[in-house]
């Protein structure tokens, strides 16, 4: 209630672009996208030849140059070759890459997420961070002040009087707000930076929910259902696109300067994966990750696989996986069955009907809490990320995503897919369409409350 009346107090307004005609007029006027190496860009022509040998490790498209434009002209961030990437399937093995991560640094710590809890796991990570800083690592936190308003002040407090540096974004308090943010504006994202040369994001956020495995195991009522999550780590040159990300919003945020620390060092390649590192920030206008989702979904050839933890899509989205389905495209998305947002699964099956008549096939994933946001297409484009599918991420969050170009990876990716499908019920249409009337009248209520959610 508390949440609900703060955004009628000082939500105001925010909208989405028209992305068919930023699409159009883009496309209308583009040059070749542009690759990035650890030395620079590279040359046209080794340019194409990198897009051409990876267009043939699938069927051919002509997905991935268009949708590659699109994405650089509005985040102004290229593609980034030479890159290791690792899928961190669920929670328990981000936990474990993070740790690693943090034992191994050796100059600083960069750390931004939208909850930090007070409980047994992260006051064993904020201990470590203690140690870390101890020895000379500088470390560096920015949390959201309204996703980690459960946690008390003394948790940060402790970390403060430890040495590290810690900032609450956007705090709750409209007279603390920094600048003219809206105090609806949140961060949303999950970043882990170490040394400058590994980074991890995704959805995982800094608490006891993911301390248990969400896959094959029906659960005990009595039990907490496990949180099905998705990270990814990345090694490379692409890792100095999340430092810009982090250390951005330590500067909107006024943040305590940071001395003379190697923030980007030389990086030199370490795989074969193409990256391109998409952030929107509250109050701006484009949205990039809007329209990475929506473009990808437009441009689409043969397969779209979506994992959404919070399916509440705007019209756009909708009409985009509509057209995709009817066209022929295997559109699969696997939705929560339980939330811990009830409003905003409610509010997304106001769509399923005309999702389902259109070919879109849904499944409800059972035995966990789904919270992962991640999407795989045309066994090719993938993106791990923090940005939900619904009106509040697409619209007023700070959020980041990994886009990453790999057959390999894709690969693992649609594994992970046929995982979280087969612990899930598949919803047909004969059945969704004959539902009581309670069910209905209440998507119908959600949908119209959905700027709230």
């Amino acid at each position: 209630m508390l949440s609900l009346l703060l955004v009628l107090i000082f939500g105001g307004c925010a909208s989405l672009p028209r992305v068919s005609e930023t699409i159009h007029d883009i496309l209308s006027t583009h040059e070749q996208p542009r690759i990035f190496s650890a030395n620079g860009p590279l040359s046209p022509e080794k340019t194409k030849v990198l897009l051409e040998r990876l267009n043939s490790s699938v069927a051919p498209t002509d997905f991935l140059e268009r949708h590659i434009a699109i994405m650089e002209f509005l985040s102004g961030n290229p593609l980034i070759k030479g890159n290791r990437v690792k899928l961190l399937v669920d929670g328990p093995a981000t936990y474990a890459a993070m740790f690693r991560a943090v034992r191994r640094a050796r100059n600083h710590i960069n750390l931004e997420t939208y909850i930090f809890e007070d409980d047994k796991a992260d006051r064993k990570l904020a201990d470590l961070l203690l140690r870390k800083r101890a020895r000379g690592v500088q470390v560096n936190i920015i949390y959201d002040s309204y996703g980690s308003s459960g946690t008390p002040e003394s948790f940060f407090q402790r970390l403060r009087d430890g040495g590290i540096n810690v900032v609450a974004f956007n705090p709750i308090n409209p007279l603390k707000i920094v600048g003219k943010r809206r105090i609806t504006y949140r961060d949303h994202r999950k970043i882990l930076v170490v040394d400058g040369k590994l980074a991890i994001t995704g959805g995982v956020n800094l608490s006891q929910v993911y301390s248990s495995r969400p896959f094959g195991e029906e659960r005990e009522e009595k039990r907490p259902l496990p949180w099905r999550d998705t990270d990814v780590q990345i090694e490379g040159p692409a890792v100095a696109e999340f430092q810009k990300l982090f250390l951005g919003t330590w500067r909107r945020q006024n943040g305590p300067a940071l001395g003379k620390r190697n923030f980007f060092p030389h990086l030199k390649e370490k795989g074969n994966a193409l990256v391109e590192v998409i952030g929107s920030v509250s109050g701006e206008e484009n949205r990039t990750t809007f329209v990475m989702y929506v473009s990808a979904i437009t441009f689409a050839e043969r397969s779209i696989h979506l994992t959404s933890a919070y399916f509440d899509p705007d019209d756009q989205t909708v009409k985009a996986l509509i057209d995709a389905a009817r066209r022929g495209v295997d559109v699969k998305i696997v939705v929560p069955g339980i939330s811990d947002l009830p409003l905003a699964l409610y509010a997304g099956q106001y769509y399923y009907s005309d999702l389902l008549k259109a070919g879109v096939k849904l499944y409800q994933r059972r035995y966990a809490m789904l919270h992962a946001k991640t999407a795989v297409i045309d066994d090719v484009w993938s993106t791990i990320g923090s940005t939900n599918m619904d009106f509040w991420s697409f619209a007023r969050n700070d959020e980041v995503n990994a886009i990453i170009l790999c057959r390999s990876f894709a690969a693992q990716m649609e594994n992970l897919f046929a995982r979280d499908i087969a612990d899930s019920d598949q919803i047909h249409k004969k059945q969704w369409e004959t539902r009581p009337l309670f069910p209905r009248v209440r998507e119908f209520v959600a949908h119209l409350l959905r700027g709230l959610l």
